[in-house]
C-alpha cells in the first residue's frame, strides 16, 4: 500500500470514528462535497497538496505530523498481548477497565464522565496502557489504539480466565427480558462435518458482531450500550445423562 493511500484510509477512518462526513470536510474547507469525494479517491489523492492534507487534518484534530504517524502505526498494529500483559491488565481492576474502555473507542473526557476516577487516576493507567503498547497517549490526551482489526486475548489467557471468573454468573444471571436482549440454547447431534460448518458460522457471527460495532462508533456514547454476546459449543451432554450410560 502506497503511503498517500495509507494517509487517505487514516482520514477516513478518522472520519467515521468522529461521526463526520465528506460534506463536513467540504463545509470547513469551502468545497464541494464532489470535490472532497474526488480528492479523497486512491487514484486523484496523489494530486492533493500538503497544504490540502494539513486543512483536514486540523479539521480532524490532528497536525499532518500526527495524522501521517497514524498512518505509519498502520502496520504495526499489535494482534494480541502476552501472557504477562495481560497479567498486568487483571492485576489492576481500574487498569483492565481503563483498557476495555479504550479498546471500545472512549475518550478521556467520556471515562471520567462515567466513572470514579480522577483525571490524575485515569492518565496514570492510560500511561500504562502506553507502555504496554496497547495505544499511544497523542497530545491533548487522544488515545490512539495499536491494535490490528484481528485483535483478540490469548485464548487460555489471564483475561478471558477473568472474565469466566468473574464475569460469567453475573452475565447468565438475568432474566434477559429487555427488547434487544435474547438468550438460546439449542441442542442437536452433529457429525464432524456439520459441526465445522456450524463452527464456520459462529465466526462469521463474530465477524457481524465486529463490523458492527464499527458501524457505531460513529454515533455518541449515550446512544450505545456495552453488548456481550456468549457463543460456546462442545460435545456435551447432561452429566445427569451421561451417569446412566452403560460402561
Amino acid at each position: 500500500m502506497t503511503e498517500i493511500k495509507q494517509l487517505l484510509n487514516s482520514i477516513k477512518q478518522q472520519l467515521k470514528l468522529q461521526g463526520k462526513t465528506y460534506r463536513d470536510v467540504a463545509t470547513a474547507l469551502n468545497l464541494s462535497e464532489a470535490s472532497i469525494k474526488r480528492l479523497m479517491s486512491a487514484e486523484n489523492g496523489a494530486n492533493m497538496s500538503i497544504e490540502r492534507l494539513a486543512q483536514i487534518s486540523h479539521f480532524l484534530g490532528y497536525s499532518l505530523l500526527e495524522l501521517t504517524q497514524e498512518a505509519s502505526a498502520s502496520n504495526t498494529r499489535i494482534h494480541s498481548l502476552s501472557t504477562a500483559q495481560e497479567k498486568e491488565l487483571v492485576s489492576d481492576t481500574k487498569l483492565l477497565l481503563v483498557a476495555v474502555c479504550a479498546l471500545n473507542h472512549w475518550k478521556l473526557e467520556e471515562i471520567l464522565r462515567i466513572y470514579q476516577l480522577s483525571e490524575t487516576e485515569c492518565l496514570s493507567k492510560l500511561l500504562h496502557l502506553d507502555k504496554l503498547c496497547l495505544i499511544s497517549l497523542m497530545p491533548n490526551n487522544r488515545i490512539r489504539l495499536n491494535i490490528a482489526r484481528d485483535f483478540d486475548w490469548l485464548p487460555h489467557g489471564p483475561i478471558r480466565q477473568y472474565f469466566h471468573d468473574a464475569g460469567m454468573i453475573d452475565f447468565l444471571d438475568a432474566p434477559f427480558s429487555h427488547e434487544y436482549e435474547s438468550q438460546h440454547f439449542i441442542h442437536g447431534m452433529l457429525t464432524e462435518a456439520a459441526a465445522e460448518k456450524f463452527q464456520a458460522e459462529i465466526r462469521q457471527l463474530r465477524h457481524k458482531l465486529a463490523e458492527l460495532h464499527t458501524e457505531s462508533l460513529s454515533s455518541p456514547l449515550k446512544k450505545r450500550r456495552g453488548t456481550a454476546v456468549l457463543l460456546a459449543m462442545r460435545e456435551w451432554e447432561p452429566a445427569s445423562f451421561t451417569a446412566l450410560r452403560k460402561p
